[in-house]
């Protein structure tokens, strides 16, 4: 759904962020308004969906957290969902079944599932005039792949994806798809590919961007250094805003939690902290969805005042081992791949899940990126590198006629 549309390094090791979901629209001049409602109620096949989000976005935390302990870490499980979510509806038999259970979305049927997503963002569009938000949604197909109607018809309609059908040889096509990326994320990811494989027949594409102030904004003269103590117990030094507010807060044995809202409120920026001999490894190792919603339900309104570093994180991984181990190997493995809902020939399956995102955090705000892209493609054509001895014909076609032959063994001598 298409809405009007310097790094602090390991210091992320010691603290969890993560941000609600955003709404599009513009800043107002005045103070935002309160919004302590959704518009609507959401219907029981939203809250599953919803469910079901949050349960894989914590999945694939957990699951890149063990891969890179203690390293900074920013996904974003919407984009990830949007992208796979497409890609889903190419899938059968026991590779959609994988998809599902990688998505955590069991025992849900595909148009339910393609429905919530468009219901769900449309019912955040425009929530809160105060936060930006940009979703985009494409498709890229090579020319020439048969790309089922049925398929092309369900990412449209429920994703708002733009499909267009490319030449992925053409330098100037990879230049477009990054393009794509970069005003899709508001300039924050310049580039999402460096070249294509030759076997490239399609790329699925999310692209967000969200940018929201906060409700109160810090105070940049109260900002210090101050001693930031990373993972393994060195120290550095960090820029620290301060502020002191009533904001939603929750006091545990084995951390503290504080909400920073957004714009009029309706979004937030969740900070979890690990008490000292608490690890950050450990929590998030720990973290599930249940988990999550037991905490948020428990904050509570505390004066209190806050310590928060201004950090910039720029982040890209390469989701593939990820998505296996929560379930989803056939859609990766070409002898099992069942894409046959978006091709009836088949023979095609996924080379790569890629995400790259980017974080800042100051004292006005918060701006943030991402974009997603599931690469398809299918056997690689025949390939000739000539690397050793070969021969080598000039000849006229028509009539055969040969007019220099020769055997080139050293194709730098004179």
């Amino acid at each position: 759904m298409s809405c009007e549309r310097g790094s602090l390094g390991p210091a992320l090791a010691t603290l969890t962020l993560l941000a609600a979901a955003s709404a599009c629209g513009d800043s107002p001049t005045g103070p935002p308004a309160p919004i302590t409602e959704l518009p609507r109620a959401l219907t029981v096949a939203e809250v599953e969906v919803i469910d079901a989000a949050n349960a894989f976005g914590f999945n694939l935390l957990r699951e890149l957290a063990a891969d890179d302990p203690e390293q900074n870490l920013f996904i974003s499980p919407l984009s990830a969902s949007m992208a796979l979510g497409m890609t889903l509806n190419g899938a059968a038999g026991n590779t959609y079944d994988g998809m599902l259970e990688a998505l955590a979305l069991q025992g849900l049927g595909q148009e339910e599932i393609n429905l919530t997503y468009d219901s769900l963002i449309e019912l955040l569009d425009g929530l809160d005039p105060a936060v930006t938000f940009q979703l985009a949604n494409s498709v890229w197909a090579r020319e020439g792949f048969p790309v089922l109607p049925d398929f092309l018809q369900r990412v449209q309609d429920h994703f708002d994806a733009t499909a267009e059908s490319v030449d992925f040889s053409d330098p100037a096509t990879l230049d477009r798809v990054n393009d794509w990326v970069k005003e899709g994320t508001g300039g924050k990811i310049e580039k999402m590919f460096d070249s294509f494989p030759g076997n490239l027949v399609m790329i699925l594409l999310n692209a967000i961007y969200f940018k929201g102030d906060w409700t109160d904004a810090f105070d940049r003269d109260r900002t210090q250094d101050g001693v930031f103590t990373l993972a393994d117990g060195s120290t550095k030094t960090a820029k620290l805003m301060h502020r002191r507010a009533d904001l939603l807060y929750l006091d545990d044995a084995d951390f503290q939690a504080v909400e920073l809202p957004y714009g009029g409120g309706a979004y937030a920026m969740t900070v979890v902290l690990p008490r000292h001999g608490v690890r950050l490894a450990e929590v998030v190792a720990e973290l599930d969805a249940p988990t999550w919603s037991a905490w948020t339900d428990a904050l509570a309104e505390q004066d209190l005042t806050l310590d928060l570093p201004r950090f910039t994180v720029e982040w890209e991984e390469k989701l593939n081992e990820v998505l296996i181990r929560l379930g989803m190997e056939d859609a990766f493995d070409p002898g099992r791949a069942d894409f046959t809902r978006l091709t009836a020939r088949g023979g095609i399956w996924v080379d790569e899940v890629k995400q790259k995102t980017f974080v800042e955090v100051n004292e006005e705000g918060t701006e943030a990126a991402a974009a997603t892209s599931v690469s398809m493609v299918d056997s690689a054509p025949p390939g000739v590198r000539v690397d050793r001895p070969f021969l080598v014909a000039i000849r006229e076609r028509l009539s055969g006629t040969i007019l220099f032959l020769g055997a080139i063994y050293d194709p730098e001598s004179e």
